[in-house]
């Protein structure tokens, strides 16, 4: 059985203009949850200046539903702070394989950021002995700042986030430019354990499923995805909409892959969240399923 991480809550609502009520997210997380999805990043702990639509973290921790396997980003020490008083017990933690990019994101180079994440990821370890990290490392195929990416950098990016002790990392193709003999270039590149590698697919440019089939005959069974397509990234423009966890779900379904998730439940998920936002589904499986009866 694949793995999906649900990232709607957090990646999903982080570039939205409109600000969404903590209470309609904890909500959200709900009906997620309620759909048989269990990995789901809710949220992040940075500073609200820069992505004031996640201000909220805190408050929306406790009103998170029994039963999830709920992740954080935590961006740095003081992010990390704030997630260990709120009893955060895994945390996401992010770079890139292009400088050009973690400058224009975090102010640092992508060596920089990984001195600080080992620093970070080495005091969650010692206060939460059990916790759970991941890593992702952005712009794994394409910078929009410096063009494309060797999957050499992005694979040495990967193993040293591996190395300092994470138990997983997401590649992302953050502005959505990958097609499936790239994911198979990256793959040699990589020589790590399959199970530590999770693949983010932005479907800017309609490829995202064609991606993880690859992924998928490559081996890899754990895949991010955003319920009704929702998300980009607020440092690369350009980036559309997540892989959404429709459009992911249908292609499993009919790929003979179980998933355990309810297809109607995720396609109904976010349409109050949508609906808030002032936008209609995107996500080609929600739109078929959801004109049945």
């Amino acid at each position: 059985m694949v793995r999906i991480v649900e990232v709607g809550p957090r990646d999903g609502l982080q570039n939205e203009p409109t600000a969404v009520p903590t209470a309609e997210k904890a909500a959200f997380v709900q009906r997620l949850l309620e759909s048989g999805l269990k990995e789901i990043e809710a949220t992040s702990f940075v500073s609200p200046k820069w992505v004031p639509q996640l201000g909220d973290a805190a408050e929306l921790w406790p009103l998170l539903p029994k039963g999830g396997l709920y992740s954080a980003l935590v961006p740095n020490e003081r992010g990390l702070d704030r997630a260990l008083e709120t009893g955060v017990q895994r945390i996401a933690l992010f770079t890139a394989a292009s400088d050009a990019f973690t400058q224009k994101n975090i102010n640092m180079t992508v060596a920089e950021s990984l001195d600080v994440f080992s620093a970070v990821m080495e005091r969650f370890r010692s206060e939460r002995p059990e916790g759970w990290v991941r890593g992702y490392v952005s712009t794994a195929f394409e910078c929009p700042y410096a063009g494309k990416v060797d999957p050499s950098a992005t694979a040495d990016v990967a193993r040293r986030l591996l190395e300092m002790g994470a138990d997983e990392v997401s590649l992302g193709d953050t502005i959505g430019v990958a097609v499936p003999r790239e994911v198979r270039a990256l793959e040699r590149a990589l020589g790590l354990p399959k199970e530590k590698v999770a693949w983010h697919f932005h479907d800017t440019r309609g490829t995202a499923v064609a991606n993880i089939a690859e992924a998928l005959s490559l081996g890899y069974t754990v895949f991010d995805s955003s319920a009704g397509g929702l998300g980009g990234c607020p440092y690369a423009p350009g980036a559309g909409g997540n892989l959404a966890t429709e459009d992911l779900l249908y292609f499993l379904d009919r790929s003979g892959v179980p998933t355990g998730v309810d297809h109607r439940l995720v396609a109904e998920a976010s349409l109050p969240i949508l609906s808030l936002l002032g936008r209609s589904p995107s996500s080609k499986a929600q739109l078929a399923l959801l004109s049945r009866p």
